[in-house]
């Protein structure tokens, strides 16, 4: 086969079986890449969210081959008709709002976050998804790994690259936002900075008189703490999930004047008043401030008060607030929800 021959081979519309393939590979990517980039903060992390990108633009361009399967499949399959439809419907959706966030064309909707609702909309489709792979079932096969399938995906990828890269270059709104997607809010001014709780618990109201932090077997009240160990300013960034972010100077003891020896242990659990905790590798040690202040004055109650975690580097989830115990166990930093739920 000539140039020209195998240049028609690779343009030419593929089977609605390859399409549904590259389609749930390429779900699948976004939906990975897509909590990756929750979670990432540091700049390491940042191919990942790029990742993110490319693989739903991938999707977007799938759109048009995937619309002639539907057409094609729906008088077959009357019985999942609306489910299939439901399910592309979200899909669009998740889709439509994940490109007007991160291009800042919309930036929220009704008050809340627009990453928020991309974030819903996508999770709304993982049990529609896995509904849709049960019902339609389809066995491997060897072709599915044709060297024309994969250069055909190869192809998507770099067209979805490319779109990616013309996005970012374009001076749209979201062109300052940071490389984990989120824009900047309220830098030095915190008590501006959004009032953001994992899954919406409620602002615990602590009087200082009554607190005490474990550490071990240590308990400190606010006093204690403060004369424990001469108090140091970091300038850190807090990373939200929600899409903002704010560089504050946070002003504590690092954790690594009460936590000396590690021993043997494996993580560092820290716990809030809340009940809401999180585990953390012990190599983070170093990095990790318990700040009472922020920008020179107290933290508010809706910041943490009494006391909260700072770890730069990590997205705000890690940031525990209204911390009152902190322990050294041999569990596994990594054993724990990929977001904790309590």
């Amino acid at each position: 086969m000539g140039q020209v021959g195998r240049l028609r081979a690779l343009t030419r519309a593929p089977s609605g079986r390859h399409t549904n393939l590259k389609l749930l590979v390429t779900l699948l990517l976004t939906f990975a890449t897509g909590v990756g980039s929750v979670a990432t903060g540091s700049e390491r992390g940042r191919w990942i969210v790029i990742g993110h990108g490319v693989a739903a633009l991938v999707v977007v361009l799938l759109v048009p081959w995937k619309t002639r399967v539907v057409r094609a499949g729906l008088p077959h399959h009357p019985y999942a008709r609306w489910p299939s439809l439901v399910l592309a419907a979200l899909t669009l959706v998740a889709l439509g709002l994940g490109l007007g966030y991160s291009t800042g064309l919309v930036r929220s909707i009704g008050g809340t976050e627009g990453l928020w609702w991309h974030i819903a909309v996508a999770l709304t489709l993982v049990p529609l998804l896995l509904w849709h792979l049960v019902a339609r079932w389809v066995r491997p096969r060897r072709t599915d790994l044709s060297r024309r399938v994969v250069l055909r995906a190869g192809v998507l990828g770099l067209v979805g690259g490319a779109l990616y890269g013309t996005l970012v270059l374009l001076p749209l709104p979201g062109s300052s936002r940071r490389f984990t997607g989120s824009y900047e809010v309220a830098t030095d001014n915190p008590s501006a900075m959004p009032n953001v709780i994992w899954l919406n618990d409620t602002v615990p109201l602590i009087a200082l008189e009554d607190w005490r932090l474990t550490v071990g077997e240590v308990s400190l009240g606010m006093a204690e703490l403060r004369a424990s160990t001469a108090a140091e300013t970091w300038r850190a960034t807090l990373d939200c999930t929600s899409g903002w972010y704010s560089h504050q100077s946070w002003t504590g003891v690092p954790l690594t004047s009460l936590v000396r020896d590690v021993g043997e242990a494996r993580s560092l659990y820290v716990h809030s008043a809340t009940g809401y905790w999180v585990r953390l590798p012990v190599s983070d040690l170093d990095s990790l401030l318990l700040a009472w202040e922020v920008g020179g004055r107290p933290l508010s109650p809706g910041h943490g008060h009494p006391l909260r975690l700072v770890a730069p580097g990590r997205r705000g989830y890690w940031w525990v607030k209204w911390v009152d115990r902190i322990e050294l166990q041999d569990t596994p930093w990594w054993w724990q929800p990929p977001f904790p739920v309590t």
